[in-house]
């Protein structure tokens, strides 16, 4: 259970020893040179020396838990940074940057950036975890509009829009709104995707590099997947405009609710807990969706488990406010 008067949350030497026993378990590792050797490390000390830190014997450089994570550089105390990681992780719809700002005691700005750092962290590496589904399994698709976009829509055919009628509330649909492409393996991971435009190649590049193609593909009736849908071992479709949603199939239940309850969680954390997003950052807040999801409850995934995953995952990522080396402006 959630205890805000743990000393992780409280103390930066406890918090900091809490980081070291997530990433070295077995002994601290340079991250300059990853000699991992314990006796060709030295721990330093002494009142001019901050604690934690360390010395390579073997490449010579100092360092502490934080180089090389998402933390380094930061002036903000380690433990603020641990229960601000373990506040997003176990807020289902999310922590706003104002709600981290009240109850960390820091500025908004500086409660901003420290929820885009963590979401940098919480971002999923694909290459190392793989293709979603595979031989025997079921993966969802669809594609959902949120938002208003800000990068204009180019049309291939300007005057396609001619006879284009608007809605009842004299919008246009989901033409002038972000797209989002959702992927997600019954009883596994989900993979969020924003894109300038939805057609079929973006569409089809979007699941070929993310699905094992001896995959079970399951989508509403979208043309957006039509073609695509060959090229894996079954395609099987629901005809929503029909209100067809879930269909039997001998031992196969045929239907997209899955990822549709991945979008129902996602909108109503972006409506209801960040308001905006800017469409630049778009990508962060999908990121930080999936890695919820993906460690949710019904995986039997407690908060401090997936607080403790997300630590664990600020390795190896940096976002700065500009770019490292570049000198700041005058």
């Amino acid at each position: 259970m959630f205890d805000l008067t743990n000393e992780i949350y409280t103390d930066a030497e406890k918090a900091r020893e809490h980081l070291e026993a997530i990433h070295w378990p077995n002994g601290p590792i340079c991250p300059h040179c990853g000699n991992c050797d314990v006796t060709r490390i030295t721990k330093l000390s002494g009142k001019s020396t901050r604690p934690g830190v360390h010395k390579c014997n073997e490449c010579r450089e100092p360092f502490t838990v934080t180089v090389g994570t998402v933390f380094e550089r930061s002036k903000i105390g380690l433990n603020k940074w641990v229960l601000a990681a373990h506040l997003m992780a176990a807020s289902k719809k999310g922590m706003s940057a104002h709600q981290l700002h009240r109850m960390l005691g820091v500025t908004y700005k500086t409660a901003w950036f420290m929820a885009h750092r963590i979401r940098e962290a919480m971002k999923e590496d694909v290459k190392s975890s793989g293709p979603l589904g595979g031989e025997g399994k079921t993966v969802e698709a669809d594609e959902t509009y949120i938002g208003k976009r800000e990068t204009p829509r180019v049309y291939a055919r300007p005057r396609a829009r001619k006879n284009f009628k608007p809605t009842k509330s004299g919008k246009a649909g989901g033409a002038h709104k972000r797209v989002v492409v959702g992927l997600v393996e019954r009883g596994g991971k989900s993979r969020m995707f924003h894109l300038n435009d939805a057609t079929k190649d973006t569409v089809r590049e979007i699941l070929v590099r993310n699905v094992s193609r001896y995959s079970n593909l399951m989508t509403d009736e979208s043309r957006l997947y039509v073609e695509t849908g060959k090229e894996f071992a079954t395609h099987k479709t629901t005809k929503h405009s029909a209100k067809e949603y879930a269909r039997r199939e001998g031992d196969i239940v045929v239907h997209s609710n899955t990822i549709e309850a991945v979008f129902s969680v996602f909108k109503r954390g972006m409506i209801g807990v960040y308001q905006h997003c800017g469409e630049a950052h778009l990508h962060r807040y999908l990121a930080e969706f999936d890695f919820r999801h993906n460690r949710r409850a019904a995986l039997k995934i407690s908060d401090a488990e997936r607080a403790e995953d997300l630590l664990r995952q600020a390795r190896d990522k940096r976002l700065t406010y500009r770019r490292i080396g570049e000198a700041p402006h005058a």
